[in-house]
């Protein structure tokens, strides 16, 4: 079965460009000219990732997001003619994995998606053969990290972090301890050949830590080291 893909985009021209390209790779996709018409259009279907306008008439790209979040793991990409780097920071923030500015080629952005959409490369399951089945995260709040299932549990119940997030925390974990350079992370989470910058990485250990750590202000399980990456401590 074909990938479903919403494109909530209110220019009617480039909403058509995109869904006509995405056609042509083989996905299904699902158009909303608005925020209001991409929510009701999740109430009654599925997608497996959503290209998302930030500046939207009435409800605008970042609320869309927020509103989603609560509800969706797809990957979310936003597209935007804004490439300030507050814009592109406040729309991971609110969560989205991945911007694209306007205007895109689209051989970018059909590469973006198909990153987004491998869950398991073969690349990470060869690694995690070697990795033990399960990385416990904090044994006082049995926070675990399930590496075959790619969830996140605690004694509270199950986490919901995104996809992306899964992916991120997985690599931390290879093994607890090490140190990994924003570039590494860069590579191994969205892919070797991503073309993105590093801060993409940054905004998603903010939003990781807001999920597992007691105090995301002072993180003790993802660590940042000064001039290097971020390391997971577990406890």
């Amino acid at each position: 079965m074909s990938a479903r893909i919403l494109v909530v985009e209110d220019d009617d021209g480039i909403r058509m460009a995109l869904r006509l390209a995405l056609e042509d790779e083989g996905y299904d996709v699902l158009e909303a000219p608005s925020a209001e018409a991409g929510l009701l259009t999740l109430e009654t279907e599925t997608a497996d990732a959503m290209l998302v306008d930030l500046m939207l008439g009435g409800m605008d790209g970042y609320t869309f997001i927020r509103r989603v979040r609560a509800n969706h793991d797809a990957p979310i990409i936003v597209l935007s003619a804004r490439a300030d780097t507050p814009d592109i920071v406040d729309a991971l923030e609110a969560g989205a994995d991945d911007y694209v500015t306007k205007p895109f080629d689209l051989s970018v952005l059909r590469a973006r998606i198909k990153v987004l959409l491998r869950r398991a490369p073969q690349s990470t399951l060869v690694r995690l053969e070697r990795r033990p089945q399960r990385v416990v995260l904090d044994s006082a709040r049995d926070l675990v990290l399930n590496l075959e299932s790619a969830t996140l549990t605690s004694k509270d119940g199950p986490l919901h972090p995104t996809a992306t997030e899964i992916r991120l925390l997985t690599e931390l974990a290879s093994p607890p301890g090490t140190v990994h350079s924003r570039q590494e992370l860069l590579e191994k989470v969205w892919d070797r050949g991503y073309l993105g910058d590093e801060r993409i990485v940054d905004v998603h250990v903010r939003r990781l830590r807001t999920k597992i750590e007691v105090d995301p202000a002072r993180p003790l399980l993802v660590a940042t080291v000064r001039g290097m990456g971020y390391r997971l401590d577990v406890r």
